[in-house]
């Protein structure tokens, strides 16, 4: 009986990738013949490119990332994603990009507004800029998070989790609402500085456990939210400093049935980034730190929370040649910055001795030591492979990692192992 279990989920699993592959085969042939038909060429003022990537990633222990990636590997780490943008006047501008994005429980494909904005410039000289956009636009936080969703602009296939969470990144990519922005060159160095007024996005249900811990049966909702980052460079971007920073704010809408959660819960989520950073001819040092202030008030049958994590990274890209590059990366975070090993969180939770191996202090925690390889075959195709040894599992997806009953399910993510490696491949295609 056993024997024909196994061969049956072999069998479905086996289908299920064939249609995958499918799937995947149809969306590269498009691509394709879009670029013969030179889609992608300026046509009147309307600029169109896209990308694919499709990853497999490889965990050891009980530790998910993008899907099953604790058992025989995961190929659910795919991205396809098209943009556009269209100049009607030399001071106006149209840009939007539409996303499929599979990447385990957080995100489970399906085609989305990436962003979407028009842009007027007020001001345009030699030594500055100034101007609107109004719209879904990019978060401006740290050097990365503008660029993070195309595969060819991140520096590694996983960007560092201490800063950039991928368990919640629709709240951390982009925003609705108005964002001022403006630019000064001049000898000493350029100025580019950027303030918006939005909503972030917030229904998701990435966003809804890394908040509550649980599927809820109303829904977190946006409130009015500030987000700015000032970035000074200097020498044609040789030396590059930035502050970012921003004031999320979300509330609970409660069901009308069967919800013991209150409608009028907040929460606030306050992130601080320092950001600097040195480009050579073949080097590039990046360093990044980070103060996170987490409060949730006013939720009837869940505790207030009140605490500051902080997060850092250093990082060395090394340039062999036009084709190839590597890098080496240390990545540390803390969710509470106080408490550092996890053991206080598990004795304010008054969590008994004989759970705490299913809700592990190592949740609270993680360090990363990342080393990657890129190789860009053309212009438009690139191959990439890295490793990371981790200690810890604060950053992992509690979707992906769920706890096995629901009473612990508010301790995410549970039952995973602290020491644990990660192998990630990844290929891509642009155009």
């Amino acid at each position: 009986m056993k024997a024909y279990m196994y061969s049956t989920l072999n069998k479905q699993h086996s289908t299920l990738n064939y249609a995958m592959m499918c799937r995947l085969t149809s969306v590269v042939l498009l691509l394709i013949v879009m670029m013969q038909e030179g889609i992608a060429q300026d046509v009147k003022g309307i600029r169109v490119h896209g990308f694919l990537s499709q990853g497999y990633l490889k965990s050891t222990g009980n530790n998910d990332v993008f899907g099953n990636s604790s058992g025989n590997g995961s190929f659910d780490f795919r991205e396809i994603g098209a943009n556009a943008s269209y100049r009607p006047l030399p001071n106006l501008q149209f840009s939007g990009q539409l996303l499929s994005r599979s990447a385990g429980e957080d995100s489970k494909g399906g085609i989305r507004i990436d962003y979407g904005f028009v842009d007027y410039t007020a001001i345009s000289t030699e030594s500055m800029d100034f101007g609107i956009r109004l719209g879904r636009t990019k978060n401006p936080l740290g050097f990365y998070n503008d660029t993070r969703d195309v595969p060819f602009t991140r520096p590694s296939i996983l960007l560092p989790q201490s800063i950039y969470f991928d368990r919640t990144r629709n709240l951390g990519l982009a925003s609705d609402g108005v964002q001022l922005y403006g630019e000064s060159r001049n000898s000493w160095g350029d100025l580019n500085a950027q303030f918006g007024v939005v909503f972030p996005q917030a229904g998701d249900r990435s966003t809804e456990f890394a908040i509550l811990q649980a599927d809820r049966p109303g829904s977190i909702t946006p409130h009015l939210s500030y987000i700015g980052r000032l970035i000074y460079e200097y020498d044609g971007g040789r030396v590059r400093f930035a502050l970012s920073g921003a004031q999320v704010n979300t509330g609970y809408n409660a069901a009308q049935q069967n919800d013991t959660y209150s409608g009028l819960g907040t929460f606030q989520f306050t992130p601080i980034i320092f950001s600097a950073q040195y480009n050579s001819e073949r080097w590039s040092l990046t360093s990044e730190y980070a103060i996170r202030h987490i409060e949730r008030q006013d939720f009837v049958a869940r505790p207030d929370l009140n605490f500051t994590g902080e997060s850092y990274y250093f990082q060395g890209i090394y340039r062999f040649s036009p084709s190839w590059e590597g890098v080496l990366r240390y990545d540390a975070y803390y969710a509470d910055r106080t408490d550092r090993d996890g053991k206080q969180f598990l004795i304010d939770n008054k969590i008994p001795p004989e759970l705490q191996g299913n809700i592990p202090a190592h949740s609270r925690f993680a360090k990363d030591i990342t080393v990657g390889l890129r190789w860009n075959v053309t212009p438009s195709i690139m191959l990439r492979a890295e490793y990371h040894y981790i200690n810890g599992t604060g950053w992992i997806s509690s979707l992906d990692n769920r706890a096995p009953n629901a009473t612990l399910q508010r301790f995410l993510p549970a039952n995973t192992d602290q020491h644990w490696n990660l192998f990630a491949f990844q290929a891509s295609y642009r155009f």
